[in-house]
């Protein structure tokens, strides 16, 4: 009769929390460390390269995407569209590309990213914040 109300017994493991950041993270290493050895032998300094980009990454989808909620539409599109442009400019960056192409092109992708997470939040939310009850 009560069993709805019963407590939980244990907590589920889901890889719906770590799951997208840490894959995400671990590709974006591995293309950083690529990047960066340019067809060469792998050195230790591009290892480390590429799990600090791939933790740092990880990390902040975690972030953004646990705690994100908190924050109004608009400085969170803006969030997911920094977050976007950083990744990508520093991409860029490491193939040996200027910095002043680097900037432009993490400053397009962070526009367009913005733009569509803006889109997606104002299309799937009500008023408030809320998911939208479809």
């Amino acid at each position: 009769m009560a069993a709805h109300a019963a407590a939980p017994t244990g907590r589920r493991i889901s890889t719906n929390g770590w799951g997208f950041p840490v894959t995400a993270g671990v590709l974006y290493g591995l293309y950083a460390e690529v990047n960066a050895r340019d067809g060469g032998a792998l050195s230790w300094g591009q290892f480390w390269l590429g799990l600090i980009s791939a933790v740092v990454l990880a990390v902040a989808l975690y972030s953004l995407r646990r705690y994100g909620r908190a924050l109004p539409r608009e400085p969170r599109a803006a969030a997911w569209g920094a977050l976007s442009g950083i990744a990508i400019g520093f991409l860029y960056s490491v193939t040996g590309a200027s910095i002043y192409s680097s900037v432009l092109l993490g400053l397009i992708v962070a526009a367009v990213a913005g733009g569509a997470a803006y889109y997606l939040f104002y299309t799937h939310e009500d008023a408030q914040g809320r998911p939208a009850p479809y």
